[in-house]
């Protein structure tokens, strides 16, 4: 089945790049932690699932709130990073598609960046649906449009430029989607879920010069990864160069600052 290939694609993906996720994207994805907690009104007590936990950032943050947590990731590497870095937190293996856990066990559920890498979100929000009690909360963040995470504007614009985009990739949900708030709250009250919300949350990209957004995406991502490797190596090399030739502007005391913000999107079970 054509989306079950993108499953595995992602799967396979992100078993191989737990460690650079962590260095490239971990400061980064952070930032949106706190006002995602918000929107879920995550306080001592709450009882919290991790959805697509990764590293386990958004569970340790809430864990620090004093709520009772659990994270859940498909990808082994994943979950071994998270215990890594986090050893007093549950992580568990599952997919967000089919979670392993009964109906009405948890009063919130969050989702950092996880949306854009489901083969069926639908699913996904479905299971989010079960497991939540009556009351309970959603909360999601996914990539703004390219046009303002100007990281993914710079390495998407050059390899339309310099490569080729007619990279054949499992198919899959449109990686920028969910960026859409229309689509966001079209899906959430498809789900059930009732008073929708959806706003912008400001994100900086800090990289230390030699490096740009090309190698961030390059060795810390999955998707524009793989177009990234299927380009010629003098396609790749002028990829390179026109991403950093853009980061040039951005670039203050060694340091590139791009901003990276976020659509986060809430919502409540009736």
């Amino acid at each position: 089945m054509e989306q079950d290939e993108f499953s595995a694609f992602e799967r396979r993906g992100w078993e191989t790049v737990a460690q650079a996720y962590h260095s490239y994207f971990g400061e980064l994805t952070t930032q949106s932690n706190e006002a995602l907690l918000d929107a879920l009104e995550v306080r001592a007590g709450v009882q919290f699932l991790d959805v697509a936990s990764g590293p386990g950032y958004l569970a340790a943050a809430a864990a620090r709130r004093g709520a009772d947590v659990v994270g859940v990731d498909f990808a082994d590497a994943m979950l071994q990073q998270a215990r890594r870095i986090f050893p007093d937190l549950a992580f568990r293996p599952g997919s967000a598609e089919d979670l392993p856990f009964p109906d009405m066990s948890f009063d919130a559920v969050g989702i950092s960046f996880g949306m854009l890498h489901f083969a069926h979100p639908e699913a996904a929000l479905a299971e989010a649906f079960r497991v939540l009690r009556p009351g309970g909360r959603i909360s999601f963040t996914v990539w703004a449009p390219p046009d303002q995470t100007i990281g993914f504007g710079m390495v998407l614009k050059a390899i339309e430029k310099h490569g080729r985009t007619d990279v054949q990739l499992p198919p899959g949900p449109p990686f920028f989607r969910f960026s859409d708030s229309h689509e966001s709250e079209r899906a959430l009250l498809g789900a059930g879920f009732v008073a929708p919300r959806i706003e912008e949350v400001r994100q900086i990209l800090h990289i230390r010069v030699p490096e740009t957004p090309f190698d961030v995406l390059m060795c810390g991502g999955v998707r524009v990864a793989a177009i990234l490797r299927a380009q010629s190596p003098e396609a790749l090399a002028s990829i390179q160069k026109a991403v950093a030739d853009d980061a040039a502007s951005y670039t203050n005391n060694g340091e590139v600052q791009v901003p990276m913000p976020c659509m986060l999107a809430s919502a409540r079970k009736p």
